[in-house]
C-alpha cells in the first residue's frame, strides 16, 4: 500500500456530503462523513482519511473570511476543512522563529522553529481539537474521550468544556507531567490513571468508543488530523513569504505519528490541486527518542509495518509511545517525500532543549527532539549544509516544568545583603 504524492484529485463518490467523504487507505472503501460515528473502515478496519473533491489552492486560504469568524489560524484554511468554523479559542497562527546561533551551530543554510507551544493550551493538539469537537457536534455526541501522554488531555478538556461536552481522559499512572494533568483537571475533565502505558490506555479508550460510551478524539480519528494539517499550510506560506521558496526539509517529533501524517496530507492536497509542484515538497523527517522508536526501526529496516514496542521509556513524555497508530499514513509520508527518521538519546534532547531556550524558545523535552534529530542527521551527513530546514516544536516549556527545572540553571542561595550578592557575582 502506497499513498502516492502526485495522484490526481479524487472524484467524489455517491456518499460524499458537500464534496467531503471518508476513504479507507487500505481498501479504498468510502463512507459518508457524518452519517455515523466511525473511526476505521467497516470492511477491513484500515485507517480512514478525510477527502475532498476540490482540494485547496493557496488562493483559497482566507477566502470568505468575515468579522464573525477568525481570518487567521486554523480556520483561515476553512476551504480545506470539513466545516466553515468550529469551537475555537482560537488556535493556529503560531510563530516561525529565527534562531541564528542555533542555525550556525547546526550548520545549515536556514533554520526556523515552528513553535506549536504557542497554541491556547500550549501544544499543537488544539488544531485537531477545534475540528474534532466540531465534528462531534455534527454527529450529536455529548461525551468525548481520549488516551493521552498529557497534551491531548489538556486540549480535549479545554475544547470539550468550551463546547459544553463531558470529557473523559485516560492517562498512564505516574507517566504524565504534572502541568498537563493540571490543565485537564482545571478544564473539568474526568481523569482516570491507568496502571499501564499510553498504548494500554488507548486500547481501553478504543473499546469504550466501540461500545458507544464516548466519542474518541485521539489521532486515530481522521477528522482530528484535518486540523493538524494546517501546520503544513502555515509553514509553506510563512517560509515562502520570507524566502520566496519552500523549505527543503521539515523535521518533527514523532509519537503517534499524527502530525507526520497530517503534514503529508496537506502537501498531497496542494499537489493534487496543482498549487504545488511535487518537486517542491519538503522532505518529511521524523525524530523519536531512542527508548521509544518503533517508527525509526521500521524506516531503517525498510518495513511496511511498525512493530509495537511493549516497553518504552524516555524523559520526552509526549512521545513515549510504542505503537504509533498513524504509522500506515506516516511511513509513506516520510518515504514518498524523500525524508527519513532518526532516534536520539535523552541527553541530546535535553541539550537541544537548553539551546532552544537560549534563543528564547521555551519547549518541553519532546519538542526539542526535532532539533536533536537534525543535529544527528547533520553529523551523519544525511542533511546537507545548504538545506533550508524547519523544525517543529510541539509543546510549551511549562507543559513539563519539572523537566525544565532539571535542564536549566539552578537557583543559588545568597545572604540578604547587597555586598554578598556582588561578591557572589564576581566569583
Amino acid at each position: 500500500m502506497t499513498l502516492e504524492l502526485d495522484t490526481p484529485a479524487p472524484e467524489a463518490p455517491d456518499c460524499a456530503d458537500d464534496g467531503t467523504w471518508l476513504a479507507c487507505i487500505e481498501c479504498d472503501e468510502t463512507f459518508a462523513p457524518f452519517s455515523a460515528v466511525r473511526y476505521t473502515c467497516d470492511e477491513c478496519d484500515g485507517l480512514l482519511e478525510v477527502r475532498y473533491d476540490d482540494p485547496p489552492t493557496f488562493d483559497d486560504f482566507g477566502a470568505g473570511a468575515s468579522t464573525e469568524g477568525p481570518d487567521r489560524g486554523v480556520w483561515r484554511y476553512r476551504e480545506a476543512l470539513p466545516f466553515e468554523l468550529g469551537v475555537t479559542l482560537p488556535e493556529g497562527d503560531t510563530p516561525l522563529h529565527e534562531v541564528p546561533r542555533l542555525e550556525e551551530s547546526v550548520g545549515v543554510e536556514t533554520l526556523r522553529i515552528k513553535h506549536e507551544g504557542m497554541n491556547p493550551t500550549g501544544s499543537f493538539k488544539d488544531r485537531g481539537m477545534t475540528v474534532g469537537v466540531r465534528v462531534a457536534e455534527e454527529l450529536g455526541v455529548g461525551a468525548l474521550a481520549c488516551a493521552s501522554t498529557g497534551n491531548t488531555s489538556a486540549a480535549l478538556a479545554a475544547y470539550g468544556g468550551r463546547g459544553g461536552m463531558e470529557t473523559l481522559v485516560l492517562l498512564p499512572e505516574g507517566k504524565v507531567a504534572a502541568g498537563k494533568i493540571a490543565q485537564a483537571s482545571l478544564h473539568g475533565a474526568r481523569i482516570l490513571e491507568v496502571d499501564g502505558n499510553f498504548d494500554a490506555c488507548l486500547d481501553i479508550v478504543q473499546e469504550l468508543a466501540a461500545r458507544g460510551e464516548a466519542y474518541l478524539l485521539n489521532s486515530l480519528n481522521p477528522f482530528r488530523l484535518e486540523g493538524q494539517k494546517t501546520i503544513g499550510f502555515e509553514i509553506l506560506e510563512a517560509f515562502e513569504a520570507d524566502y520566496g521558496t519552500y523549505p527543503d526539509r521539515i523535521v518533527l517529533p514523532v509519537g503517534n505519528a499524527g502530525n507526520t501524517s497530517a503534514i503529508y496530507k496537506a502537501f498531497r492536497e496542494l499537489v493534487q490541486s496543482g498549487a504545488m509542484d511535487p518537486a517542491e515538497v519538503p522532505k518529511i523527517t521524523g525524530v523519536q527518542a531512542a527508548g521509544a522508536a518503533p517508527m525509526v526501526e521500521a524506516i531503517e529496516n525498510g518495513a511496511d509495518e511498525v512493530r509495537r514496542w511493549e516497553e518504552v521509556e524516555t524523559r520526552a513524555t509526549a512521545i513515549r509511545i510504542g505503537n504509533p497508530v498513524n504509522a500506515p499514513k506516516a511511513l509513506p509520508g516520510i518515504r514518498n517525500t524523500g525524508g527519513t527518521a532518526v532516534a536520539v538519546e535523552d541527553e541530546a534532547i535535553t541539550e537541544a532543549q537548553r539551546d532552544l531556550a537560549e534563543e528564547g524558545v521555551g519547549v518541553e523535552p519532546a519538542s526539542a527532539a526535532s532539533v536533536a534529530g537534525l543535529r544527528k542527521l547533520r553529523d551523519q551527513g544525511v542533511v546537507d549544509d545548504d538545506e533550508q530546514v524547519v523544525c517543529l516544536t510541539t509543546g510549551h516549556l511549562l507543559k513539563d516544568p519539572d523537566a525544565a527545572y532539571e535542564a536549566g540553571r539552578k537557583p543559588e542561595p545568597v545572604a540578604n545583603d547587597v555586598e554578598a550578592i556582588v561578591e557572589l557575582l564576581q566569583d
